[in-house]
């Protein structure tokens, strides 16, 4: 039986900045595109947002940073408008800032 090793067998062959650029090139191909929201989908978050911190319910946050989508459920404890972001207390009781232009999805749990 044949145990390939993969890449670890080609390794010791290239040079550093190819090992370097393959990487980069692995990190890269997980990153996905920011979705684009069209109005509705905006006005409808941000009903479920004012409602949900009207009667503190619980939320699950979809949002997008660095090429990866994030999730975080927990209750929106501010929306401040001057910075354009939410205040949110996640589960554990940690605040995170979320700004409006990273939301992907907003939902109930």
């Amino acid at each position: 039986m044949i145990r390939d090793r993969g890449n670890i067998k080609w390794t010791s062959m290239m040079l550093p900045e190819h090992v370097k650029e393959l990487r980069e090139w692995k990190e890269e191909d997980g990153k996905n595109q920011k979705p684009e929201l069209d109005e509705q989908k905006m006005e409808e978050m941000n009903d479920v947002i004012c409602e949900a911190m009207a009667f503190h319910r619980p939320l699950t946050f979809h949002y997008f940073q660095k090429g990866m989508t994030n999730v975080v459920k927990g209750y929106v404890h501010y929306i401040d408008q001057l910075n354009m972001e939410l205040r949110i207390v996640d589960m554990n009781e940690r605040r995170q800032n979320i700004s409006f232009e990273s939301l992907v999805h907003v939902g109930e749990e």
